[in-house]
């Protein structure tokens, strides 16, 4: 009588399997978790399993997986199945060209920000010829993962920065980013609400210091959270996502800040929510304001609000 053999945990660990079948079977799970772009988070996943890159993976299906790779590799799996987002559990996402490490403590940068990146820097070309060289003053509200100060630092070798957020861990992922990319020589990042520390800190005399503000603010309504996906829902941090029931209480603090802060002639830039740029644009309709822009995103949606300070040349 034959018997099948009993394979130990340790041997398990031991066993290879070849790239190809071991990616079709993490596809399989997540397909039938349901699990949005299944092919898509299956290469990740086995990318970071692994250390190898897209371009190896393709170019060695055949190559044997050994088993604590396939392990790691189905762990991940197994938990993106149950909603953590892909890129907390590769521990990284692109944006603007550049990897940016992300935890649950940021939010995960979205194309659609870079739609902020690219408002910011047609504005200073509207009044800057010449940006590599221009010794300018940007303030980042709301920093998060650093995206948007370490995608302009990057853009503006000149420019020095102010880089808020209330939250101290995200505070830590922002740092680790700018210094990824070489820019935290110019990146000051300041743990409080809007920019209320840098106003103190330099008193009413003297606290236009701005060229350029630029924030993805929370913008989530709360009663909203239930139509939200799980993974954005039970994963990314509440107090980047939600700005009170209606998804707008952050606009209006964060227009008075920056009426305060920007020196005259300097700019705005802000990501809108669903629904809110008729609201963003009444808060600029004022004598304090002018030139108001909203910008669509590629689906059409009104994505990126901008305005400049009153007083001066765009």
């Amino acid at each position: 009588m034959n018997r099948v053999p009993q394979v130990a945990a340790g041997d398990l660990r031991r066993q290879r399997t070849a790239i190809r079948n071991v990616l079709h079977e993490g596809i399989a799970r997540l397909e039938t978790a349901h699990v949005p772009s299944a092919g898509l988070a299956a290469e990740l996943l086995l990318m970071h399993a692994t250390g190898r890159n897209r371009t190896w993976l393709y170019a060695h299906p055949e190559e044997e997986v050994g088993g604590e790779a396939r392990e790691r590799f189905l762990v991940l799996v197994a938990r993106r199945a149950e909603g953590t987002p892909t890129q907390y559990l590769a521990g990284h996402q692109e944006f603007w060209g550049l990897e940016f490490e992300v935890t649950p403590d940021v939010l995960i940068p979205r194309p659609e920000t870079e739609h902020v990146v690219e408002v910011a820097l047609a504005r200073f070309r509207d009044r800057w010829s010449d940006l590599k060289n221009t010794q300018l003053r940007i303030a980042d509200i709301g920093t998060g993962s650093g995206c948007l100060a370490v995608a302009l630092a990057n853009e503006l070798p000149n420019a020095r920065f102010v880089a808020t957020d209330i939250s101290l861990a995200a505070l830590s992922v922002a740092r680790r980013n700018a210094a990824r990319h070489g820019v935290a020589s110019r990146v000051e990042f300041v743990e409080c609400n809007l920019l209320d520390t840098t106003a103190r800190e330099f008193g009413a005399h003297d606290i236009q210091l701005f060229d350029l503000i630029v924030s993805n603010p929370p913008y989530v309504a709360r009663d909203d959270a239930a139509t939200l996906p799980r993974e954005v829902r039970d994963h990314e941090p509440h107090v980047a996502l939600f700005a009170g029931e209606s998804g707008l209480d952050f606009y209006a603090p964060l227009v008075n800040a920056a009426e305060t802060l920007l020196v005259t002639g300097g700019a705005l830039v802000v990501e809108l929510g669903y629904n809110s740029a008729k609201f963003v644009r009444a808060l600029l309709s004022t004598v304090s304001w002018r030139d108001v822009r909203v910008a669509d995103d590629l689906a059409g949606m009104a994505r990126v609000a901008s305005a400049v300070r009153a007083g001066g040349e765009p």
